[in-house]
């Protein structure tokens, strides 16, 4: 338990029997991890940390019972629906009480790199509770928590989209917490900003008239800082909308619930009016047509064998 994600100490009053699960979703560098035990304490030392290897952060999200976590000089009590930053670059101590019956919480471990936020504003997050009961909080947890229930539904091909979606959604409630905690540089206020207007093109992916200028309208900036905000990412807005919806299509292309839709129905979906436009970009994009990539990526359709030995007999 203690090595699944970031090493660490564990002690237990019930070290004699302790039982404890742990089910890890692995998504392109990004760990979702689901945990069951009984109360702990958990400790990661100075020696722990000098070892070396990644130092990832971790997000814990309270499902059980409450805790406790000291870190970076910060004392933080969680109950129920509440979440944590940590950072495991520094020392830490926790207590869970929780039973172990049901999952007591839900970890995510994030690679540093991959969380768009200074280090220096990120760090002002360590150890201070959030909620997950209202605004982008909730939203978060209700996204982990179905992360963790349809684990099994999801393959190879889904990775980097939920990855993704779990990065940018982390990166929005943090992010949304900065306004009152930081000394906002323009720099800054232009990242915050970014994220913000990432999130708001998801929102709206499936309007058919999202674009730069509406983006910009909506978030009461021009369209040269928009353009300027995304350039940081090589990628113009517009390309940035296209290729989310793209990835949105190919994922439902991919996904057996959504086998009897038409394609373009699912192009629709995603704001994609124009079939022709629709197939010439995903060809474009992924090496073939909207069609024949649903036919290489779906199992086949199972055989109901009653009914085709009545036909037959029929």
């Amino acid at each position: 338990m203690a090595a699944t994600l970031c090493p660490s100490q564990m002690f237990s009053d019930e070290e004699e029997c302790f039982r404890g699960r742990a089910r890890v979703l692995e998504l392109e560098g990004i760990q979702v991890c689901a945990l069951t035990h009984p109360s702990v304490w958990v400790r990661r030392s100075e020696r722990m940390v000098r070892q070396g290897g990644p130092k990832p952060y971790q997000v814990h999200l309270v499902l059980n019972g409450e805790a406790v976590v000291d870190h970076v000089g910060r004392r933080a009590r969680l109950g129920q629906g509440q979440f944590v930053l940590v950072d495991t670059s520094h020392p830490y101590a926790a207590w869970r009480s929780c039973t172990p019956e049901t999952t007591s919480a839900l970890v995510v471990q994030i690679p540093r790199t991959l969380l768009p936020l200074p280090q220096d504003a990120a760090g002002r997050l360590i150890a201070v509770p959030f909620s997950a009961s209202r605004g982008m909080g909730a939203l978060f947890a209700q996204w982990l928590v179905g992360l963790d229930q349809r684990a099994e539904q999801f393959g190879a091909a889904d990775a980097s989209p939920l990855a993704s979606v779990t990065v940018d959604l982390l990166a929005a409630v943090l992010s949304s917490r900065l306004d009152s905690l930081v000394d906002e540089t323009p720099e800054t206020r232009k990242k915050i900003l970014g994220l913000r207007i990432r999130e708001f093109i998801r929102q709206n992916l499936g309007d058919p008239d999202l674009c730069p200028m509406g983006v910009a309208v909506a978030h009461q900036i021009s369209l040269r800082y928009l353009y300027d905000i995304f350039d940081a990412e090589g990628m113009a807005p517009a390309a940035w909308i296209r290729r989310l919806r793209l990835e949105r299509c190919r994922s439902d292309l991919s996904d057996p619930r959504f086998r009897t839709h038409p394609v373009h129905t699912i192009a629709r979906r995603w704001g994609f009016t124009d079939p022709a436009h629709f197939s010439r970009a995903f060809r474009a994009t992924y090496g073939a047509p909207p069609r024949h990539y649903r036919h290489i990526s779906l199992p086949a359709e199972p055989v109901d064998w009653l009914t085709d030995s009545n036909s037959a007999e029929a």
